[in-house]
């Protein structure tokens, strides 16, 4: 049967209309679409990983000598020989107080010196006369010119000018015990260097009254003097990961002041005790030396660090900000745009790195910015180029401050 041309012409009008609608709809479906999600990915490489512990608040850098000086009497500064940053000696003056009254004592205990000296000399003097004159009276005696009585006379006067000579020189004695006293007295108004060092601070000024410190009463100390060719830092450590800390682990200190300046150390000495400054955050701490001397650090940088409990080298990890909770990870699908999940089989955990033992293969890609909305298993992703930038951190990672850092995932 032959169809008439007018319905030909009407089915590839409809035809032609059906096509359009589809078009459209298809336009429509593709600019209402999801678009992919923008990701920041990380390649699973091989590296080092290790296992570390980090102090729970700032520690910070002290000097292996450094002492707080008071006079052990109070008085009016009379001298101040130093300023704050002075470079000292040991044994240099650095403050004196008044102190007239003690070396008029002193004077006055040296004149009775020089005046038992002179008695001395006199008593002594004497003493060896009587002792000639008792051996001469001796000689009459027995030669039978003078009596028995008049030797014994002459011997006992040697003898008591002897006893008045020892007695002299008793008094010498106890006049340098005096005189010593008064000097010691002045070395109570007196601050002197105990070693080379720099003077950080001072407490009062020229003509102004110092006081010591009292028994159970903190009061400033006039002198602070430290010595800064020796540092270290102290780190306060949780008590939960102390016990797995002990002397000669190694250590990476990292300072606000110098954060792109990473410094090796050691573990000198770990605490034996707990402390509870906060009752629900005690801690130990751990006393950490630099590996190498260190120049051009100041006492009292805030510090952190990272004690090095374990290490393995060469294996597969993935950054530890890509994990899940459970020990998961997303990856992008293979030939696809599509998020999938994997379950890790883990090793040792940093703040930077986790080893992965099974659960992915080497090259293949983790999501790391998984606070985004909308990053789950099935999303259709896309790489952030503005953030996927290479990672130029060291091999090990840098650890975030202790005030910022998160535990690791779990294994």
């Amino acid at each position: 049967m032959k169809i008439q041309p007018h319905i030909q012409f009407m089915v590839r009008r409809i035809l032609l209309v059906l096509f359009v609608i589809l078009f459209i709809a298809a336009g429509v479906w593709w600019s209402m679409r999801p678009k992919p999600i923008p990701v920041i990915f990380k390649t699973v490489d091989r590296g080092m990983v290790d296992a570390t512990v980090v102090n729970t608040r700032a520690g910070t850098v002290e000097a292996c000598l450094r002492t707080r000086l008071s006079s052990i009497a109070g008085g009016r500064i009379e001298y101040l020989g130093v300023k704050e940053g002075d470079r000292v000696k040991k044994g240099q003056l650095l403050m004196r107080l008044w102190n007239e009254d003690q070396k008029a004592q002193q004077y006055l205990a040296e004149t009775q010196r020089a005046s038992s000296l002179q008695r001395v000399n006199e008593q002594c003097v004497t003493a060896a006369n009587a002792e000639r004159e008792a051996r001469r009276q001796a000689l009459l005696r027995a030669k039978g010119y003078v009596s028995i009585a008049k030797e014994d006379a002459a011997r006992t006067e040697a003898d008591a000018r002897k006893s008045a000579c020892a007695s002299a020189r008793a008094d010498v004695t106890q006049a340098d015990a005096r005189v010593n006293v008064t000097r010691t007295e002045q070395q109570r108004t007196v601050l002197v260097a105990p070693f080379d060092g720099t003077v950080a601070k001072i407490v009062g000024e020229l003509g102004e009254y110092s006081t010591p410190s009292p028994p159970g009463v903190q009061t400033p100390p006039a002198i602070d003097l430290i010595d800064d060719s020796c540092l270290y830092v102290k780190a306060p450590m949780d008590e939960v990961d102390v016990p797995k800390i002990t002397a000669g682990l190694p250590v990476r200190v990292t300072l606000d002041a110098l954060p792109k300046r990473p410094f090796a150390g050691h573990v000198r000495r770990v605490a034996p005790y707990v402390l509870a400054v906060e009752k629900q955050a005690r801690t130990v701490d751990v006393e950490v030396d630099f590996d190498v001397p260190t120049k051009g650090l100041l006492v009292g940088y805030s510090a952190d660090v990272e004690i090095v409990l374990q290490q393995h080298n060469d294996v597969l990890r993935v950054p530890t900000t890509a994990i899940m909770e459970g020990g998961k990870v997303l990856v992008r699908a293979q030939g696809s745009d599509k998020l999938e999940v994997r379950q890790l089989k883990t090793g040792l955990a940093n703040w930077q790195y986790t080893e992965v033992i099974d659960g992915l293969k080497l090259g293949e890609q983790v999501v790391t910015s998984l606070e985004r909305e909308g990053v789950k298993v099935g999303a259709r992703v896309a790489a952030d180029v503005a953030n996927n930038t290479a990672d130029t951190t060291d091999d090990a990672g840098t650890k975030p401050t202790a005030s910022t850092a998160a535990k690791p995932a779990a294994k």
